[in-house]
């Protein structure tokens, strides 16, 4: 198994970045990344004063996937997601719901151990790890990895866990996969600046899709639920574009006629906000399984 250090960062999914290393289809790989400050605010003698921001979330990669083709997807099985010790959540005035009331930046330091985040004496939370920032290289310019698009990004969505397979359309030759920006925890929305951003390694098997059942947007698979995300400038054009998706996908994709979709929809279809602080906003649609199952779609990796 092949692991990607986090001496291989970038902060833009570009496909002029040369790959790191190189992976045949099918192959485990672990990725080890920073938290999204890289890692500069975990010494506690650590302060606004003196760390220097840099721009972007640091995402480790980018990693080539030999014999991935513009038109293909890639399916990520997301097999573990170890974190580090102590995480970061952080307020302030650059975004949020309620920006206007943090003037200043806060920041607190949050230790993590036996599966809980301890926020204070009286609070300790259940950890529920996810990744960030995932995201391939789009076919035009570079993309920040503050910006989430369809070819993934910074999606900040809470089923991109330990269990998902994640889908993601490929733009470029070698589709150039990176990721970092891990949350020990985060609420659907992420409403202020950030979640309980952390370092961490995840452990993938990336595998290359190519079928009918390829789409040119992210899509996600967990044991209960098919998503479409999507990420646009406002949450209203997402959610739009999200429902829009899953639509086209039970029509074009598993044969339902549209009045049978829409009446699923409207019935068992969850719409939820991933993220509200990121230049584009990421919505995504959640469709039983047992609803694609019942019309013979088991996974959009089988024929």
């Amino acid at each position: 198994m092949k692991t990607i250090t986090r001496d291989y960062i970038t902060n833009v999914l570009a496909k002029e970045n040369p790959p790191c290393a190189r992976i045949r289809a099918g192959e485990i790989v672990a990725f080890e990344t920073y938290d999204c400050f890289t890692n500069q605010f975990l010494p506690e003698e650590a302060t606004f004063e003196t760390v220097i921001r840099k721009p972007g979330n640091p995402a480790t990669g980018p990693l080539c996937i030999e014999g991935a083709m513009p038109g293909d997807m890639l399916k990520i099985d997301i097999l573990d997601i170890e974190m580090g010790p102590v995480g970061i959540v952080m307020l302030g005035p650059g975004s949020g719901s309620e920006k206007e009331e943090f003037p200043q930046k806060i920041l607190r330091r949050v230790l993590v151990k036996g599966g809980y985040a301890y926020f204070n004496e009286r609070v300790k939370i259940p950890v529920k790890p996810m990744i960030g920032v995932i995201g391939v290289a789009p076919a035009g310019e570079g993309v920040s990895t503050i910006t989430p698009m369809d070819h993934g990004g910074n999606m900040d969505c809470t089923q991109i866990k330990k269990g998902a397979s994640l889908y993601l359309p490929v733009f470029v030759e070698g589709a150039l996969l990176s990721m970092g920006d891990f949350h020990a925890v985060m609420g659907d929305g992420e409403v202020e600046d950030c979640g309980l951003e952390i370092e961490g390694r995840a452990t993938v098997r990336v595998s290359v899709v190519r079928n009918k059942n390829c789409v040119s947007y992210p899509m996600i698979e967990t044991e209960d639920k098919l998503i479409t995300l999507a990420s646009r400038e406002q949450v209203e054009e997402a959610w739009r574009a999200a429902t829009r998706q899953m639509y086209e996908f039970m029509k074009e994709k598993m044969g339902m006629d549209y009045e049978e979709a829409g009446m699923l929809l409207t019935m068992t279809g969850d719409l939820v906000i991933c993220q509200t602080v990121n230049p584009m906003k990421t919505v995504r649609m959640e469709l039983p399984r047992h609803i694609t199952q019942s019309y013979g779609f088991d996974s959009i990796s089988v024929e």
